[in-house]
């Protein structure tokens, strides 16, 4: 035996016949992630921190560089040393934004070639989304000037002087004074990949709130929340969320107030938008919710969808019942005995579908699919979130990565496969490709053809219609 592993070292040393490389194939070989197996499965160089889909290709975050994989076939594209990496833009004008950690500046990104389309020198922090771009320059900490761009242009829409943004070098898509999504277990919170911009943003600045009207770039308010208070600008409305410690628990009172004019819009008093976390009363959390929409808990116990723009309640769950995930157009409720879940169609707070599960199981809403992810068995299934009707279905211990229109991203570990949904899957469009202005602009709208909600200002809606 030691001869003859003399013999093969010789002969791999010099060139004659090396069998190692197809032994560790052999024994490196990539089982398969899924059953059914996947369209194609691949092996990134480390971690994923996020996965996107983008257009017909796949963008993958890793820890020191992003690499593009083909969405029809899995094969590398291109890959560039980068200590983040964002996605900006909708499936026909996606751009990747790219940069290095502690050292201002970003680049653009082609998605598909990875040629830079745009490069920025100054720039502290960057936010993405599915219909613009927004950063940020400070030539000073207390003199900064915010732009919006197109996900392609090449000239700044508007730009807006704030007084300063968090201290440091941002990176990539830092927090802002919005809701708080839900979460699910193997289910990654991009999995829906950018949305589109919010009508108007909310900057916590040295302990003020800057309020942008992301339409014109025009400061509107610059706000100072009282002691007991905690701001977030939802549904193109500053809420103003009051906690109060008395007899042993928190009261609750939300003030909405219209940004221009600072009038109050609408106000509800003992909904709890879960943004304490004890007696104390002390709001450290933003409110839950996606969107234009809040989560609240009445006093009674039950979950409630709440309108941000107009203070309607869109949905008031029954005892027991518990959100697994919500949107501008749908809820995923679990019920009370934990064995089916449903979806629930908020404009006209019905049930549109019913589903059985297990009691851990998690969801989430993206635009073309509900995704749930069940334990024991383990599962992943896409759901068309208007009827119900099954997209795939995988017996997999992996994880939900990404959601596009024809299909979706799983990953585990380093290993990354490509799920399409079932022949003739009727999967509903993206927000920005459809829907009918509504007759009452700002509240929450479902089109006739489920195609979205138009936005309190209209943002999601093509002109007419």
């Amino acid at each position: 035996m030691l001869l003859g592993l003399v013999t093969v070292v010789v002969l791999a040393a010099t060139g004659v016949w090396n069998p190692f490389p197809g032994i560790w194939d052999w024994v490196d070989r990539s089982k398969p992630i899924s059953e059914p197996d996947v369209v194609w499965q691949q092996r990134v160089g480390g971690t994923p921190k996020s996965v996107t889909i983008a257009g017909d290709t796949v963008i993958v975050e890793q820890r020191t560089r992003v690499e593009a994989r083909s969405l029809a076939t899995g094969t590398q594209l291109w890959e560039h040393k980068a200590d983040w990496a964002a996605v900006a833009g909708g499936d026909r004008d996606a751009v990747v934004a790219v940069g290095k950690l502690l050292v201002k500046g970003y680049e653009l990104l082609d998605p598909t070639t990875g040629v830079v389309r745009r490069r920025d020198g100054d720039a502290v922090a960057v936010w993405t989304y599915r219909n613009a771009l927004l950063d940020v320059r400070c030539v000073e900490a207390t003199d900064c000037t915010l732009s919006a761009w197109d996900p392609r242009g090449t000239r700044p829409l508007w730009t807006a002087f704030l007084p300063g943004v968090h201290s440091g070098l941002l990176a990539d898509n830092p927090d802002l004074l919005g809701t708080r999504r839900l979460g699910a277990q193997r289910i990654d919170r991009g999995v829906a990949g950018p949305e589109a911009v919010p009508p108007l943003l909310g900057f916590p600045v040295d302990g003020r709130v800057h309020v942008v009207d992301t339409a014109t770039g025009r400061v509107l308010q610059n706000v100072q929340p009282g002691r007991d208070e905690r701001l977030a600008v939802i549904g193109g409305r500053l809420l103003r969320i009051t906690a109060t410690s008395r007899d042993g628990t928190c009261y609750f009172a939300i003030s909405a107030r219209d940004a221009a004019t600072g009038q109050e819009v609408w106000r509800r008093t003992g909904l709890n938008l879960r943004t304490a976390d004890n007696a104390g009363c002390v709001q450290r959390e933003d409110p839950q919710g996606a969107r234009n929409v809040l989560i609240g808990v009445a006093p009674d116990g039950r979950e409630a969808v709440v309108d941000g723009y107009d203070g309607r309640f869109l949905q008031i769950g029954a005892q027991g019942e518990k959100l697994l995930a919500v949107d501008d157009r749908w809820a995923v409720v679990r019920s009370a005995d934990k064995r089916s879940i449903t979806g629930r169609e908020l404009s006209a707070d019905r049930t549109r579908w019913t589903r059985a599960a297990g009691g851990k199981s998690g969801a989430a809403l993206t635009p073309y699919a509900a995704v749930i992810a069940e334990e024991k068995p383990s599962r992943l299934i896409a759901v068309d979130p208007r009827t119900g009707r099954e997209l795939v279905l995988l017996r997999t211990s992996a994880n939900a990565l990404a959601v596009g229109p024809n299909g979706m991203i799983i990953g585990e570990g380093r290993e990354i496969g490509y799920v399409r949904w079932g022949a003739g899957a009727a999967v509903p469009p993206p927000p920005e490709e459809g829907g009918v202005p509504d007759q009452n602009p700002g509240s929450t709208y479902l089109p006739p053809s489920d195609e979205g909600s138009c936005g309190p200002k209209r943002e999601l809606c093509p002109d007419g219609g």
